[in-house]
Parts: structure tokens; sequence; C-alpha cells
């Protein structure tokens, strides 16, 4: 049987498994692949147009990702993934302006321009003043506010689990025993490994980068994904358009989903 493929995704929780040695505490046959650093940040830049859901419909090479969860919800209605139910994910978020930028509250931000594309190059943009406002979550939250930008919208980001390929459900399984573990180290001594955040950053941005005063990010929460937050997001893609008609797939919620805790 093939090894259970581990890439770590924007936060700590992998990290500090590794680390830790959890993975190989619950018998997990795994590799463990560096995809970001090993590329400097290449396996991510796709285009001003390929957003999470394009990256998706091309193929993860991990067992287990994740991608906001309205994406995952479409992605896995229209059989590109299966999301995972028994967890989600929230992580800090905001949307930010330069220090000396006109906009003082949410009102002033209608008809600005956001940044567009992947994460850390809709980031550069901003950073490098080619975007006037910017909603930056998790690790590029903490590094616009090391770096003076000002935030006009403090929120969240949620986040949901997706299953590529045909991996063993076991294996699943011992994967978030694992970061269940990791989740409980970060949240009692969390600076201890604000560090791993380089790991997850192109190396162009290291030298800026201070990550003892960061925050821990994205908190996984070992909670089901329900049909009710299911559907919910749904309606609110399908309202705001923001695919094609007919682009979203049928939308049940028993075909998306794979779950543990079913039946």
């Amino acid at each position: 049987m093939a090894k259970f493929v581990i890439e770590p995704h924007f936060r700590l929780q992998e990290w500090v498994a590794e680390e830790k040695g959890y993975f190989r505490d619950e018998g997990l046959d795994y590799e463990f692949r560096e995809f970001i650093r090993a590329t400097g940040g290449a396996h991510h830049l796709k285009g001003d147009k390929v957003g999470a859901f394009q990256s998706i419909e091309q193929g993860r090479t991990s067992n287990v990702t994740c991608a906001c969860h309205w994406t995952v919800n479409v992605a896995a209605s229209r059989g590109h993934t299966k999301l995972y139910a028994d967890a989600y994910s929230v992580a800090p978020s905001a949307i930010f302006v330069p220090a000396d930028s006109k906009a003082k509250s949410p009102a002033d931000l209608a008809g600005v321009p956001f940044g567009e594309g992947m994460l850390f190059g809709r980031m550069e943009a901003f950073l490098d003043g080619k975007s006037p406002a910017c909603t930056l979550f998790s690790g590029p939250y903490y590094f616009a506010e090391q770096l003076g930008f000002r935030k006009i919208i403090d929120n969240t980001f949620m986040i949901s689990t997706m299953i590529n390929g045909d991996p063993d459900p076991e294996d699943i399984a011992k994967f978030f025993r694992a970061l269940r573990c990791a989740q409980r180290d970060i949240d009692v001594r969390p600076e201890l490994y604000t560090h791993y955040y380089k790991a997850e950053f192109p190396e162009r941005f290291h030298a800026r980068m201070d990550t003892r005063a960061w925050g821990p990010g994205e908190r996984i929460v070992f909670e089901p994904y329900t049909r009710e937050v299911y559907e919910q997001s749904f309606a609110w893609v399908a309202n705001h358009q923001l695919f094609e008609v007919g682009g979203m797939g049928e939308g049940r919620y028993e075909d998306a989903i794979l779950s543990r805790m079913r039946g």
C-alpha cells in the first residue's frame, strides 16, 4: 500500500506533529512533503486567475489538504474530492490597507479593488503597493500586522479538509489523532512553534519576517462540519454567483462528504 502523503498547508499543526513524532506514534506509514519551501513558493504560483478551486481541479498531491470551506463544498459536489466532515478549521483573517490609506472604516472600502490570485501572490502585490486593500489570513495576517499595515475589518476564515485519492480510513484517523495532539501543544505554548511559519512562506519573504510576535494562526476544531453549515455555505456561493450557472454540482451533502461518524 502506498505511503500516506502529508503536505503542510499554511498552518503549524503538521510541523508540530512531525517534530513531536505524533504521526510515528500513531503508526502512520507516511511521507512528509514540503512543497512550498522546497520550490520557493512556485508550487502556489499558478497565475492571477487560478485560485483554490482550480488547483483542486488540477489535482492535489497529498492525501489530505485544505482550502476555504465553500470552495471545498463546490469541489466535492462536482466530484473532484471528498469533504472530511469530522473537523474544520478557523483562522484569524482581516482586510488590510496601508498605514497611510485614507480608508478608515468598512464603508470606505466600497468600490475599492482587492488583490486577487493565490495567497502569497496577492500578499506580495499588496506589500509592493500594487493593491490598495487585501484580505489575508493566518501567517500572512501576522506578517501584515508586523509590517505596520492597518486592519479595517477583523474577521475569521473558515477552512475545511478534503481527502484526495483513496487513502485507508484508518490512516486518516491516525493523521487527525496526531493533529489533535499537536493542536494541544500549540494551544499551551504557541510561541514555541511560530518559527515554523518560515517553513510555510517562500524564502523571498524570510528576511523581513519576525515570527516571535506572531500568533497561533489556524486552529483545528474537532467538531462536525454539519449538513446545516454545508447547505448554508452552498446557498451563499450560489447567491453571490461565484460559479457559472450549473457549475456547482448537485450540492448533496451525503455525496460530498467523507465522515467516520456517518451511519
